[in-house]
């Protein structure tokens, strides 16, 4: 299945008195590029992490961000070091006497100073398991953003591509038409402008103008690269660079079509056929 480069996803988890949140974003990129950002409680589990990232996702420019917050207070038992309370206190007293109108704080400010709440030590082993199970989560999510995305671009290209397939059966249907067109058009001009026209001369003319307007190659290999086209995108891997160098072989057949278009039929048609180089291609987000 076709993946998109681009998606979002974020997972949620428990853990003791804590609750922990994962965000996942994915952009286009060539390689696999991970930035974590993360807490320093959860530094530990770093390389466990980027290594449960990188084994799902092969390619794209991926930022993980972790994030936690505390339980309400009700659910907790606070355990205060009362050494760094009085330590703290009596270093705001001998600040104090040195500023004209010292301002009093409250208890809650001093519980909210680092160093005065004892939080509990936790098991590492149990929390590094729980961050790799959470990481998991949002990396499947974000999987299957990917798939349903790439999905859906998939059905766009596969519609375009079967419009231009028949843009191209129309104009290899009109080639003859337009060759026999410009033969009698030729001749015609020939006798008007030659009282007595050299038949054989005029006929070797019209073999080398046939073949500079003949686009019999141009279409078979244009038609060929929209099968391919649609070949690769029921493939299973990383097909975004494959399709920008079709993309660019399309553009140049298509190109060549328009130049050598002298029939107005054949010009309508080519109009659709041409991939414009100023829109953003969007192939190397699969």
């Amino acid at each position: 299945m076709t993946n998109s480069m681009t998606a979002f996803a974020n997972s949620e988890m428990d853990f003791e008195n804590l609750t922990i949140n994962c965000e996942l974003r994915s952009v286009n990129h060539r390689y696999c590029d991970i930035n974590l950002k993360i807490p320093e409680r959860f530094r530990f589990a770093e390389p466990n992490i980027r290594h449960g990232i990188s084994d799902k996702l092969k390619r794209g420019k991926i930022e993980c961000s972790l994030s936690f917050k505390k339980h309400s207070f009700a659910q907790q038992k606070l355990t205060i070091d009362m050494d760094a309370v009085t330590a703290l206190l009596s270093t705001t007293q001998e600040i104090e006497q040195l500023i004209n109108k010292p301002q009093a704080f409250s208890a809650l400010e001093v519980l909210a100073f680092p160093g005065i709440q004892i939080e509990k030590e936790s098991d590492k082993a149990a929390l590094l398991q729980t961050l790799l199970r959470l990481v998991e989560s949002a990396t499947d999510n974000l999987l299957l953003a990917r798939q349903r995305e790439g999905a859906q671009l998939s059905q766009l290209i596969s519609s375009r591509c079967v419009k231009l397939q028949k843009l191209v059966n129309q104009a290899q249907r009109r080639m003859p038409q337009v060759l026999e067109h410009l033969r009698a058009k030729f001749k015609h001009h020939i006798a008007e402008l030659v009282a007595e026209p050299n038949n054989d001369r005029v006929e070797q003319e019209m073999v080398l103008l046939t073949q500079k307007l003949d686009v019999d190659e141009e279409l078979d290999r244009l038609d060929t690269h929209i099968m391919e086209v649609l070949r690769i995108l029921e493939q299973n891997e990383p097909i975004g660079r494959r399709l920008d160098f079709l993309m660019q072989e399309m553009n140049r057949e298509a190109n060549t079509l328009g130049s050598k278009s002298a029939d107005k039929e054949m010009i309508k048609a080519h109009h659709p056929l041409k991939i414009r180089e100023t829109e953003p291609k969007r192939s190397d987000d699969f």
